[in-house]
């Protein structure tokens, strides 16, 4: 690990993180390049033409197996699918399968009003519409203007006909639509530990210890305002693409403690083999019991690392901060 160039004390907590026997293989996703992944745009395209069309552009693509009309091809094809006329026209995404993970986990029905509180830059929220069939609402949210305007130039190619889209601070749509949305998906602005690359030194260059915490403290706003924001019966999905156990169980116990008995986690069934269970302890600190129905996907040669952990708010709690709840049973609280 030390001829690595990754700051020592973040591969010291990758080490107490990760399993032994999967650590190599995670240094390695670090490190080698990735597989691409991409899928086809069902609101574009229809499957069929798409597979014929990248036959005769002469693109190398295998299927994956556990979602639907999605693939992966080798890293030297990112080009050529990046300059395809099916990108360019919205028919093909260019996604990696960890975020196709996190819409999957979520679960949007057609008809539904879905909030997608750190939107940008548009693939998940154009796979939401997808899934949703057009039909519905969704409400996207950026901070950042110039992000938002990428975003709906996205959503705009893609055909995504049910999103609109909003400049604002995701911490603050709680109060303002309290109880409204049937799922919410918060992949939270974060540290990006899980992309970090040896070949790409501006990846890591600016982490540390201090920006784990800084990122934690917006990202418990975020989910407060996500459980606000979720109708009683709703879903959130909170994910992260950071390995870094202040920024994923820290943040649901904050939830936790502060919505008691209102929510409880859910497992997420992904048939995947490189899943880790949710952390109960990080050195000192113990976690909820129900943490370990959340997962992290372990990255790959062609998976990014992710935290995913699925909330259903069961009662209304807004106003209010309940003590920690005494209820360990596994799964709820």
């Amino acid at each position: 690990m030390n001829e690595l160039p990754f700051p020592p004390i973040f591969l010291q907590r990758l080490a107490a993180i990760v399993p032994v026997e999967r650590l190599p293989g995670v240094l390695r996703s670090l490190v080698e390049p990735k597989r691409v992944g991409f899928r086809i745009n069902l609101l574009r395209a229809e499957w069929q033409a798409v597979e014929q069309a990248l036959r005769r552009e002469d693109i190398p693509f295998e299927p994956v197996a556990w979602i639907p009309h999605a693939y992966t091809a080798p890293p030297e094809a990112r080009s050529r699918l990046a300059r395809s006329p099916l990108f360019a026209s919205g028919g093909i995404c260019l996604q990696n399968l960890s975020s196709m993970a996190a819409v999957l986990a979520l679960d949007p029905k057609p008809g539904e009003e879905v909030l997608d509180l750190a939107a940008a830059p548009g693939g998940k929220t154009l796979l939401l519409a997808q899934q949703m069939e057009n039909r519905g609402r969704i409400a996207a949210v950026e901070v950042i203007r110039q992000r938002l305007y990428k975003m709906q130039a996205v959503l705009k190619t893609g055909g995504a006909a049910i999103v609109q889209a909003y400049l604002a601070d995701g911490r603050a749509i709680g109060r303002k639509t309290p109880e409204r949305f049937d799922r919410v998906l918060l992949d939270a602005p974060c540290s990006g530990e899980s992309r970090f690359h040896a070949d790409a030194p501006d990846s890591f260059a600016r982490w540390s210890q201090r920006k784990l915490a800084e990122c934690s403290r917006k990202q418990v706003g975020l989910l407060r305002s996500a459980l606000d924001a979720a109708k009683v019966g709703g879903i959130v999905l909170y994910c992260t693409c950071s390995f870094a156990s202040e920024e994923n169980e820290a943040v649901v116990q904050s939830a936790l403690d502060t919505f008691g008995e209102a929510v409880e986690l859910e497992p997420i069934p992904l048939p995947i083999e490189n899943l880790q269970p949710g952390l109960t302890r990080w050195g000192p600190r113990e976690f909820h019991p129900a943490l370990a129905a959340a997962v992290r996907i372990l990255p790959t040669d062609e998976m990014d690392g992710f935290f995913l952990c699925r909330i259903r708010k069961i009662s209304g709690v807004r106003g209010r901060r309940p003590s920690r709840c005494r209820d360990r049973r596994p799964g709820r609280v």
